[in-house]
């Protein structure tokens, strides 16, 4: 089956960010911004990175962007390209369009546009730390599409002192391990050899499925 692709417009905080989580999770990330300087600075974490006024029909066809699975509207404060791009996007039929929204009124607009997932980013964030003081587990969530998220959790007690090879959690659980937090430290794509501790901080992508089952794995503990 064919990886997920994913197409970012805007590379402001929010953009960047999305963008290069994808791309250290292994998967395709073209990025998208009318910058030239902010794509150069991008260019080495991405797989593409175009300089280009996305609001543009004929440009976005040019781009490819068909072949894409989900896009990401991360342009806050230009609502009219926000706006555009998001119509664009859906005319053009990608399955999956996420949007960053800077109001309600925005957001209502790109609700009628049929944006499939609209993020106010303080809203966001506040359902996030509800979400961490409710579970003990689930430190922090990021849903990618309808099939993919990147989690934050803590370690499996039986995971403690095993290196991530000897875990091989991808064959077990269908995940990947991006990340390790350690000590208020991170390290980022942590070599195989890395011996997990039991206070150790993981953040892992995978299909919505195998993270619920390592969700459901925790709780029979």
């Amino acid at each position: 089956m064919r990886a997920k692709q994913f197409a970012v417009f805007g590379l402001g905080r929010f953009g960047i960010s999305v963008a290069t989580t994808l791309a250290e999770a292994g998967y395709e990330v073209m990025v998208v911004d009318k910058s030239e300087d902010k794509v150069q600075d991008i260019s080495a974490f991405v797989t593409h990175a175009v300089q280009a006024d996305a609001t543009d029909m004929d440009t976005l066809r040019s781009l490819g962007i068909r072949n894409f699975d989900v896009a990401v509207v991360s342009i806050g404060k230009d609502i009219q390209s926000s706006i555009m791009i998001t119509l664009l996007l859906k005319e053009i039929g990608i399955p999956y369009v996420v949007v960053k929204a800077s109001t309600e009124i925005h957001q209502r607009v790109l609700q009628k546009l049929g944006a499939d997932r609209i993020i106010l980013p303080e809203h966001e964030m506040g359902k996030r730390i509800a979400a961490n003081l409710i579970s003990g587990n689930i430190i922090d969530y990021i849903q990618l599409s309808p099939d993919y998220s990147i989690m934050e959790i803590s370690i499996l007690p039986e995971w403690s002192n095993s290196t991530i090879r000897d875990l091989n959690v991808r064959a077990k659980y269908g995940i990947n391990i991006i990340a390790v937090e350690h000590d208020g430290s991170i390290n980022v794509s942590p070599e195989p050899d890395y011996v997990l501790l039991k206070d150790d901080i993981l953040v892992v992508v995978g299909n919505n499925t195998a993270l619920q089952a390592l969700e459901e794995k925790r709780h029979e503990k």
